[in-house]
């Protein structure tokens, strides 16, 4: 069971899973203070200024929330503040235990916080790593995605559609592969909806884009659309409705 926690202080607003972790301040989240202590583990670049962190309660994400786009330029990692509850990383973090609550493969919360600046924020979450696992988007690197890995992810993402689930991003890199199974990770701006066709149809084009856009199409030739994304789509489909 997970047992929330708020702790306020002068590095800003800490919600964390005391259950996990008894007591986490600010320098959780910053990556130099894990440095120091060596247990900096990798910090891969990219938007999402990830750092892999070997802590006490176990190898967990360091995630730090950034803007993408255009708008990046003129706000960075800032966000407008309406109110605790609303920050990206207690509402991250809050869907996150409501998914582990309901069996869904999820990377458990550890911590999340954000920070006042005047009327804006910055924030920062920390996840439990799922051990040994690679990216969808590695595996079609790598050859390994095939008819089989689609069905997979196909019973995947419809596990998450029948509770309602809506991923904002739904992409190959956000999903996660190891011996124990399949996960869905980065539920930033996700949320619970009513169930409904369109959402679900957009969430499933949204992954196929991004298979097409990493070389699936290219790879496969027409077997990508002949056999993977209808056996993606075929299992999907019986799964949602079992």
């Amino acid at each position: 069971m997970t047992e929330q926690r708020v702790e306020e202080g002068a590095g800003g607003t800490i919600l964390f899973d005391a259950a996990r972790i008894p007591q986490v301040d600010a320098d959780w989240f910053s990556p130099q203070y894990w440095r120091e202590r060596d247990a900096l583990r990798s910090q891969p670049g990219g938007r999402g200024g990830v750092a892999i962190i070997d802590t006490p309660a176990g190898e967990a994400v360091l995630r730090h929330y950034r803007r993408g786009g255009m708008v990046a330029r003129l706000l960075g990692d800032r966000y407008l503040f309406t109110g605790a509850r609303r920050t990206r990383s207690a509402r991250e973090f809050r869907l996150l235990v409501e998914l582990c609550r309901r069996g869904l493969p999820v990377p458990p919360p550890l911590a999340s916080r954000f920070v006042r600046h005047g009327m804006r924020y910055s924030a920062d979450l920390i996840t439990a790593r799922i051990p040994d696992a690679a990216t969808l988007a590695e595996r079609l690197a790598d050859g390994a995605f095939n008819a089989a890995l689609a069905r997979r992810v196909g019973e995947l993402v419809a596990r998450f559609h029948r509770e309602g689930a809506w991923h904002a991003d739904l992409n190959a890199h956000n999903v996660l592969v190891n011996d124990s199974g399949l996960y869905l990770i980065d539920f930033d701006r996700g949320r619970l909806r009513t169930p409904a066709a369109r959402w679900r149809h957009a969430n499933l084009a949204r992954l196929k884009r991004s298979l097409i856009k990493l070389g699936a199409r290219d790879a496969a030739g027409d077997t990508f659309d002949a056999e993977w994304w209808p056996a993606l789509m075929e299992q999907y489909e019986r799964s949602l409705h079992a």
